[in-house]
């Protein structure tokens, strides 16, 4: 009985420990050096990876995709970014907007061609930033 109740306590003593980090990550601000660019809307910004809230980006499967991630690699690889989490988590990431010298890096991602408005997410802030050649060659995803 008494090995036990010292597993409980272990167990219940672990899980104290993991409350913090969860609600650090709530409204969380993180600034640092992009060290890897997944696709277009997943980065790791000082070892956290980020998913980018709102943006619909394409496979990299697919043409646009690797062209995507390319542009995205380009524009923030080794520069330093500050992103503001807003406590959801998504796989292994957590969802967020990054800024880049004060722009939305997803918004110039729509801006260029290489994403879309996930208005599910975004409310539609990317929308107007939309291009009609991606509307044309990037699929939106059907949770979107």
């Amino acid at each position: 009985m008494k090995r036990l109740n010292m597993k409980f306590i272990y167990g219940f003593a672990m899980i104290l420990l993991l409350i913090p980090s969860i609600a650090d990550a709530r409204d969380r601000v993180i600034e640092g050096r992009v060290t890897k660019v997944r696709d277009v809307d997943t980065i790791v910004v000082s070892g956290t990876s980020v998913r980018l809230n709102g943006l619909d980006g394409p496979e990299v499967s697919t043409r646009a995709g690797k062209d995507a991630a390319v542009f995205m690699r380009r524009l923030v690889g080794g520069k330093t970014l500050i992103c503001e989490l807003n406590g959801d988590r998504t796989y292994d990431r957590w969802v967020g907007v990054c800024f880049l010298g004060g722009q939305d890096i997803a918004a110039i991602a729509v801006s260029q061609g290489y994403a879309l408005d996930c208005a599910r997410y975004s409310g539609g802030r990317y929308r107007k930033f939309e291009t009609p050649a991606a509307k044309s060659k990037i699929r939106r995803a059907g949770y979107c």
